[in-house]
């Protein structure tokens, strides 16, 4: 009879996740995530955002309106689209999504991370070749894509999805405000903490009721396209 440890240790290790979801959210993903910030470098110089309190509503408020309501809705729907090889689905998703992206450096940011990891999906499987490769591909249709093939889950996907964007303004905080590296630790955990109630509620937004619902990040973005000095590319 297996000790009761052994027990524990063997169910532990069978629930982990997929070690290719890892892979998907390690900052190793070479999508170039960690060269935007969204507003964010505007939000600083102007002051919007001053201190770790600041950056961490600035940060989870976004989690909560522009991922809750619209990238996760629309990932869900890709997700679906990829799974039922509808093309003309995934390529209306595609461009919605896309136009709702306020500036030219949101848009852009968009799709050149979504064209990185198509082309991570090309060289790491060649033969596959559905859906065809899109001339402006959202990040979130080459996740769906590369998250159907792996056969990670939906809602997992979603977790995925928030938690690299989430990194990543973590990142961008801690360099602009600047703040120490547990500050930028303590936003990582509290977005942990609302993240599972962001992808439930996902999963309720009707087809009608997605769409972007953040003026100032789109403000911001705009005017960092104008800015005297930045390091980040929107």
């Amino acid at each position: 009879m297996a000790c009761r440890q052994c027990t524990t240790m063997n169910t532990s290790r069978s629930s982990l996740p997929d070690p290719r979801f890892w892979l998907l959210v390690s900052p190793m993903l070479p999508v170039g995530g960690y060269s935007y910030s969204q507003g964010l470098e505007h939000a600083v110089d102007c002051k919007w955002v001053t201190c770790a309190a600041q950056a961490g509503e600035w940060i989870l408020g976004l989690g909560e309106t522009s991922m809750g309501r619209l990238d996760l809705p629309v990932l869900r729907r890709m997700y679906r689209a990829v799974q039922e090889h509808d093309l003309e689905a995934l390529r209306g998703w595609n461009e919605f999504l896309l136009a709702n992206r306020e500036t030219a450096e949101l848009q852009a940011e968009d799709v050149n991370m979504g064209k990185a990891l198509a082309r991570l999906v090309n060289d790491l499987y060649p033969n596959l070749t559905w859906p065809d490769f899109e001339t402006q591909p959202s990040f979130a249709l080459s996740f769906a894509r590369l998250c159907v093939h792996w056969c990670i889950d939906i809602n997992s996907a979603c977790t995925g999805f928030a938690w690299i964007w989430c990194e990543n303004q973590a990142a961008a905080a801690v360099k602009l405000v600047p703040l120490g590296q547990t500050d930028g630790q303590r936003i990582l955990l509290r977005f942990a903490q609302i993240v599972p109630d962001i992808v439930a509620a996902s999963s309720r937004v009707d087809d009608d009721a997605i769409g972007n619902t953040s003026p100032g990040m789109a403000i911001a973005s705009a005017a960092h396209a104008r800015q005297y000095t930045r390091i980040f590319r929107s």
